[in-house]
C-alpha cells in the first residue's frame, strides 16, 4: 500500500474536485431537482454525480479497496481496505446555500480508520489526518481547545428521525443550554466533528447518522488529540449510528448529560 501521508494528499485532492463540482452546481442549483429519501432527508443529483467522481477517483489510486458509500454508487465485498465517502455532508444545508457543507472520504482497515479528509465547499477549508500522523487544515496542524465544560462550545445536532429524537433533544439541550458558553447546530456531522478539532467548538453528539457522516472526521478529532465515544461512551464506535466528540476535558460530562437524557 502507498505511503498513508501521500495516500492522504492524493485524497485531499479528490476531495477538492468534488467540492469544485458542488461549488460551480451551486451557482447553478434548482430545489425542483431535489429528492426526499425520507422525511426531511434529501438528496439531488449533486450528491449522485460528486460521488461518482469520487468512487472513480479513489478506485484509481486503491483498487484493492471497498467502499461504503451514502448514495449506493459502489459498494464493499470482504476486501481488506474500506473508503467510507459521503459525497456532500450537509444537503439540507446546500439546498439552502447555507455554510457549512463538505465532502467527506475516510479510508478504514478492519476496525482502525487510517484516514480522514472532510473538503469545507464554502471556505475551501481542507482537514485531513492519517494514523499517526497529526491532523491538520490547509497544511495548518490542528489541536483541540482546552475549555471546560462551564465555557464550552457544543453542537447538539438534531438529526432526521425527529419523532423517536425530539424528547431527548429537548432534555439534552436543556441539561447544558445556559451552563455552557453557548449551543449550536451546524447541519453538517463531518464539519462539526473537524471543528471539534480545530478548537472552534469543545464538544459535538449526534445520533441517527451513517458512518459517511463521521468516520473521516472522527480520525481528524483523534490525530489533533481529541476523544471520540458512541453515546454509551465505547471507543469503538465505528459501526454504530451515535458520535460523542470533544476536547476529551468534558467527555465524561457531555456523556452524563446525554444519559440522563436518553
Amino acid at each position: 500500500m502507498e505511503d498513508l501521508k501521500a495516500l492522504t494528499t492524493s485524497v485531499c485532492e479528490v476531495a477538492r474536485r468534488a467540492g469544485r463540482y458542488i461549488e460551480e452546481e451551486r451557482t447553478k442549483f434548482h430545489t425542483e431537482s431535489v429528492e426526499r429519501k425520507h422525511a426531511h432527508d434529501y438528496v439531488s443529483y449533486v450528491d449522485k454525480a460528486s460521488e461518482k467522481l469520487i468512487v472513480e477517483s479513489l478506485k484509481a489510486l486503491l483498487p484493492e479497496a471497498g467502499f461504503i458509500t451514502e448514495e449506493g454508487t459502489a459498494t464493499r465485498h470482504e476486501e481488506e481496505y474500506c473508503w467510507v465517502v459521503d459525497p456532500l455532508d450537509g444537503t439540507t444545508n446546500f439546498i439552502h446555500n447555507y455554510a457549512p457543507y463538505c465532502v467527506s472520504i475516510a479510508l478504514c482497515k478492519g476496525k482502525e480508520i487510517l484516514m480522514g479528509v472532510v473538503y469545507e465547499v464554502t471556505t475551501g477549508e481542507c482537514f485531513y489526518a492519517w494514523k499517526d500522523g497529526g491532523a491538520y487544515c490547509n497544511e495548518k496542524p490542528l489541536k483541540v481547545g482546552r475549555n471546560d465544560i462551564n465555557d464550552a462550545l457544543l453542537c447538539l445536532q438534531l438529526p432526521y428521525n425527529s419523532e423517536v429524537y425530539r424528547p431527548v433533544a429537548q432534555r439534552l439541550i436543556g441539561h447544558f443550554y445556559g451552563h455552557v458558553a453557548s449551543v449550536r447546530m451546524s447541519g453538517s456531522a463531518a464539519m462539526s466533528l473537524c471543528y471539534v478539532a480545530a478548537g472552534r467548538l469543545d464538544g459535538y453528539a449526534e445520533k441517527f447518522i451513517g458512518q459517511w457522516d463521521f468516520m473521516a472526521g472522527a480520525c481528524i478529532v483523534k490525530e489533533a488529540g481529541g476523544k471520540v465515544t458512541d453515546y454509551d461512551g465505547d471507543d469503538y464506535f465505528m459501526e454504530g449510528d451515535s458520535v460523542v466528540a470533544t476536547n476529551g476535558k468534558i467527555h465524561q460530562e457531555l456523556l452524563e448529560g446525554i444519559k440522563a437524557s436518553m
